[in-house]
């Protein structure tokens, strides 16, 4: 089968088209023919460092949407020719950018059938981050305030629809080009973060989910009120953050997503509802997995970037 390996750290370049053997699925798990794969910030950073997934080559990926094509012993609920999403195997190696993928059939959900491939394979990961974040962790309640800065990336333009329908008052961050895309997505107050001071602009909220992290989250902790959350994401958690939420009456912490059969059930209720949907700003074919992460590195992409690797 047709992989996009990572032959050794580096720039995207590093990137290329590998043939490796097709996975065998074992006991609970389910072979399934990739159809599309979403890139995420993490697949670059372990691109360039390598991180968990140790020395190359490996497969990088974890956003996957395709068609179960044989199912092991012990799995019940799945069968051969159901469409399905998932985020497999997180933090371990997945191969999402791959033909094919095998993994525990609880990793998967069914795709709604509304849903294209490309939209599908833009959820899991950024969705289920979301839903960890908000649902979870923050426990979003009817009424409060949410702050989410970086509200138009792939992270961000989901988790303010999950907010919105958990009956959430919800702030954006982005510049001000993006304000009619937030408004679209349901954000109540867009802030253009190049403008001054987000918390300043924000005022009291009940939740600050951050898509930078480390140290650029101590700028958004001082909007928290007391009783509230902070969530940093890429950057992680520093003592400052943490620090700062303390003295206010808050809690901060870090979150890592991790396979969640049921946020993704949840995703999935949400999406045939009609209150989220999933943004794809572009896809590209498999081969071209290094232009897919040139763009997204560059910033500024609004939702998701897909690699299509079945027509």
């Amino acid at each position: 089968m047709r992989v996009v390996e990572v032959s050794e750290l580096g720039g995207p370049e590093v990137l290329r088209v590998a043939a490796r053997p097709k996975p065998e699925p074992a006991p609970t798990e389910v072979l399934v023919a990739v159809h599309a794969a979403g890139v995420n910030p993490v697949d670059w950073k372990v691109r360039r460092g390598g991180g968990f997934l140790g020395e190359p080559p490996f497969v990088v990926g974890w956003d996957v949407a395709g068609v179960v094509e044989a199912v092991a012993g012990g799995v019940t609920w799945l069968a051969p020719g159901d469409e399905v999403l998932g985020m497999p195997w997180f933090p371990r190696q997945a191969g999402a950018y791959g033909e094919y993928v095998t993994a525990p059939a609880r990793h998967f959900v069914r795709k709604p059938a509304s849903l294209g491939f490309a939209e599908a394979a833009g959820l899991p990961l950024a969705g289920l981050t979301a839903w960890q974040a908000l649902v979870d962790t923050a426990d979003v309640q009817p009424g409060q305030r949410v702050l989410v800065n970086g509200a138009a990336g792939g992270v961000g333009h989901l988790a303010v629809q999950i907010a919105k329908a958990r009956g959430a008052h919800v702030l954006g961050t982005a510049r001000a080009a993006k304000h009619d895309f937030l408004r679209s997505l349901g954000v109540d107050e867009p802030i253009d973060y190049t403008t001054g001071d987000v918390a300043a602009q924000a005022g009291p909220v009940d939740v600050v989910f951050d898509m930078i992290g480390g140290a650029h989250t101590a700028t958004l902790a001082p909007a928290v009120r007391e009783g509230g959350t902070v969530i940093p994401l890429t950057g992680g958690l520093t003592e400052e953050t943490a620090e700062l939420a303390r003295a206010r009456g808050a809690r901060a912490t870090g979150l890592l997503v991790e396979p969640d059969h049921a946020g993704l059930a949840g995703l999935v209720a949400l999406i045939e509802s009609g209150a989220l949907r999933v943004h794809v700003e572009r896809t590209f074919p498999l081969a071209q997995a290094a232009e897919a992460h040139r763009l997204g590195e560059a910033g500024h992409v609004s939702g998701k970037l897909v690699l299509t690797v079945r027509d």
